[in-house]
């Protein structure tokens, strides 16, 4: 072996051995990142379940705060659960069709100064604040139903506001992902534009756009301010949208936390609990986090149904 041959072979064996260090060193940083990233939520969740699968039964679930006064070992949250499943489900029928139909236009129809303009002010939607949402709503409805108004169904309003800014964004970067090829073969046939977003487009971005109004949904479920403003709060059950206040899981929340510790009366001992609004807190904690769980486990079914089949 000659000379220039070994000095050959040393340079690719410290060029192999460097590039392993360097290998190792990414690997280590990647799960360094990873472990960083999971502590916070891993801590958060365990915080949670602890604090709040002890009161979160039978009992909590289907009761509502109604004639539950001081530390009485009572009350649930139904009437939260209730409330916040159904002004979530209004703000997504405004949201939803309004934020795809949106996307669409931009996507397959947007051109020129008004396609800007629509950019331009669902950027600016993007970053308004919570509580604004929930003052516009208020403002609005104030104006046809006089002041100290509090409705379920303005709850869903504000709450569309901050939902329509993201489904545009996550659905119109969905959409951009279809491949031109696919439309191009549609048209070839003669299959009209319309048919065409329908049958081809939404069909092959249905995955891509189920997540994007998931994290949609995920962005508003635990909103507090506008609901606050908007939606009020109550102690009773209320399945109607345009009647009454409504409670939500957010702002019940609050509002047992602020109420804090109770002082038990002499004689009382075995029925009064001084903690039970923080009980009740992280119970209802606990049960907005398994809703954003179950939420997002049928998007994945929806997902598994509908998105297109390779084979």
């Amino acid at each position: 072996m000659t000379a220039a041959t070994e000095a050959t072979h040393v340079l690719l064996a410290g060029g192999h051995k460097a590039r392993q260090r360097k290998d190792r060193t990414m690997t280590v940083l990647i799960w360094g990142a990873f472990v960083l990233a999971a502590v916070p939520l891993v801590s958060l969740l365990w915080v949670v379940i602890s604090k709040g699968l002890h009161r979160l039964n039978g009992s909590f679930l289907s009761h509502s705060m109604r004639n539950v006064f001081g530390g009485m070992d009572a009350g649930g949250a139904y009437h939260a659960i209730a409330g916040t499943l159904l002004i979530t489900l209004g703000a997504s029928v405004i949201a939803v069709p309004l934020g795809l139909l949106v996307a669409i236009y931009l996507v397959e129809y947007g051109r020129g100064p008004l396609a800007r303009a629509v950019t331009f002010f669902v950027d600016v939607m993007t970053g308004i604040p919570s509580i604004v949402a929930g003052l516009f709503a208020f403002a609005v409805f104030a104006i046809f139903f006089g002041p100290g108004i509090a409705l379920g169904v303005m709850g869903s309003v504000a709450l569309a506001l901050l939902m329509t800014p993201v489904v545009v964004r996550s659905c119109e970067e969905m959409l951009k992902l279809v491949p031109n090829e696919l439309r191009e073969a549609s048209y070839a046939l003669g299959v009209p534009k319309w048919l065409t977003i329908v049958k081809v487009v939404l069909r092959t971005s249905v995955a891509g756009l189920t997540t994007g109004i998931l994290l949609a949904v995920a962005r508003v479920v635990g909103e507090t301010a506008p609901l606050l403003i908007a939606a009020g709060t109550t102690a009773s059950i209320n399945f109607n949208l345009f009647s009454g206040r409504m409670m939500t899981l957010p702002v019940f929340i609050y509002d047992q936390y602020k109420q804090g510790p109770v002082p038990c009366r002499a004689g009382a001992a075995g029925v009064c609990i001084p903690t039970i609004n923080y009980e009740r807190a992280w119970a209802a904690a606990l049960t907005l986090v398994l809703i954003v769980v179950v939420l997002n486990l049928l998007g994945r079914l929806v997902t598994r149904l509908f998105a297109p089949k390779l084979r």
